[in-house]
């Protein structure tokens, strides 16, 4: 399946994720947490093999360190998850009402952005920060880490879909985007993708923007309504986008 086909499939289900009850979405985070303990040492292993491969490609040390995903890194993650659970549901929360004339009222709430794609920087604990975020949010994503951490990665994303199904989200909610080459046909999906958020180097967010807009010049257009995030306001647009309706 492409990923063009696969996010697709995730708008179709976006609504039921954003339908699903705060309990459903904190009992999903609270089983990532469980799963992530009870895993901890395949983790690490899977972790020490991506070390290995990095220093012997001659990665500069100060990603390296990036790479790590150590015992207090795993503590770090399931900590924010749990601060995560304890925030209130930021969905459908009026945040302004304003009437504007007899039988006509200006309502602004909260909803979810519905399918977000976020290509990030070889950091394992991104993937359990941006998976969490977005189910508590109520939006689907579909994540891409950088290849140096393909080993932990894909561990990571195993657990974290598995907790997410189990705590009964829909089968669309979380997509792994693990070849290179699939980052390009992700930034080419403007019918399903949302919202699309590079997260890493100005030189890399620089190129998604160029690639971005490359693509909206071909189709006429057709991309300039759709929403790009960069890291710096990523963890505040994250939770919800506001919805203005007229009643």
């Amino acid at each position: 399946m492409t990923i063009r086909e696969k996010a697709a499939m995730m708008k179709l289900d976006s609504s039921k994720m954003a339908s699903t009850d705060i309990a459903v979405r904190n009992a999903a985070l609270e089983k990532i947490t469980e799963l992530l303990l009870a895993g901890k040492e395949r983790i690490f292993e899977a972790n020490a093999k991506d070390m290995e491969r990095a220093q012997a490609d001659n990665i500069l040390p100060a990603v390296i360190k990036r790479l790590k995903f150590s015992e207090a890194k795993l503590s770090d993650a399931i900590a924010g998850i749990h601060n995560l659970i304890a925030l209130p549901d930021p969905l459908f929360q009026i945040q302004l009402k304003r009437q504007l004339d007899e039988g006509l009222t200006l309502i602004r709430e909260t909803c979810p952005i519905g399918v977000i794609g976020v290509i990030f920087e070889a950091r394992p604990d991104a993937m359990v920060q941006i998976a969490s975020l977005c189910i508590k949010s109520g939006n689907c994503a579909i994540l891409k880490g950088g290849s140096e951490t393909r080993e932990t990665n894909k561990l990571l994303f195993e657990l974290i879909y598995e907790a997410a199904l189990s705590s009964g989200l829909p089968q669309g909610c979380l997509f792994q985007a693990e070849q290179r080459d699939e980052v390009a046909e992700l930034l080419a999906c403007h019918e399903s993708v949302d919202l699309l958020i590079p997260r890493g180097s100005n030189a890399f967010v620089q190129y998604i923007i160029t690639f971005i807009l490359l693509v909206a010049a071909a189709a006429g257009g057709i991309f300039c309504g759709k929403k790009l995030r960069t890291k710096k306001n990523m963890e505040s647009n994250t939770a919800g986008t506001g919805n203005q309706r007229y009643n």
